[in-house]
């Protein structure tokens, strides 16, 4: 089960309201001049990689949909290094699912004024943007091809604890060998995980990149 910030169901709809309200009217930190964006549908480059974009759903740390869209995008050479590191998976009869990629600017504000302030080591500061604002992060798990099943993992996706840390020894042996698994795969294609969230990597040369605030919609127009 996914851990929600523990906020009864009317407030928390209320404060979801409130806070997408200020994060639309905010504006993204002004890119400087970098790389020109390329975003790429993942799915477009290789059909067999999954999508359970979680927060297209109320399956996630707000309880609420924030993206219009189920859609995964990444910039170009971040979105190939993913598809080599999943057919490389694929050997092994283990595959890619994608949770989250490219997310606009206003839903890291959004994010960032919903989590608390003790638990914000686990959301982008919207000063600075995130990597997820770029293009260049992706958030992943694995499932089992022949069964099409998730794969174990030591915590959830989105949990703010210590079971989140890609180092972390506790948890079942099974679900800490998946996890080292897919570090081991992303890692080979220039990813790098982050300190505290096995699922989110980064991949290489992501500040060379703007933030974008961009809808789904929006992208390839």
């Amino acid at each position: 089960m996914i851990r929600r910030i523990a906020l009864p169901a009317l407030v928390l709809a209320v404060f979801l309201v409130a806070a997408r309200s200020v994060a639309w009217l905010a504006q993204a930190p002004a890119p400087e001049p970098q790389l020109r964006p390329d975003l790429i549908e993942i799915v477009k480059l290789e059909p067999t990689i999954s999508l359970d974009i979680r927060y297209a759903t109320p399956n996630n740390f707000t309880g609420r949909a924030v993206y219009k869209q189920a859609r995964a995008f990444l910039q170009r050479p971040a979105a190939e290094a993913l598809v080599r590191a999943h057919r490389a998976l694929k050997e092994q009869g283990r595959g890619v699912v994608i949770w989250d990629a490219y997310r606009p600017w206003r839903v890291t504000k959004l994010f960032w004024d919903l989590t608390p302030v003790e638990k914000r080591d686990y959301v982008a500061n919207p000063k600075e943007g995130s990597r997820h604002n770029r293009g260049c992060a992706v958030d992943v798990t694995l499932k089992d091809l022949k069964t099409g099943a998730e794969l174990a993992m030591p915590s959830a996706y989105d949990e703010m604890g210590e079971a989140a840390s890609p180092d972390y020894p506790g948890g079942t042996p099974e679900a800490r060998a998946n996890r080292d698994l897919l570090r081991a795969a992303m890692e080979k294609e220039g990813f790098r995980v982050r300190f505290n969230e096995w699922w989110h990597y980064d991949f290489r040369g992501w500040e060379k990149y703007p933030v974008l605030d961009l809808e789904f919609s929006e992208i390839g127009k």
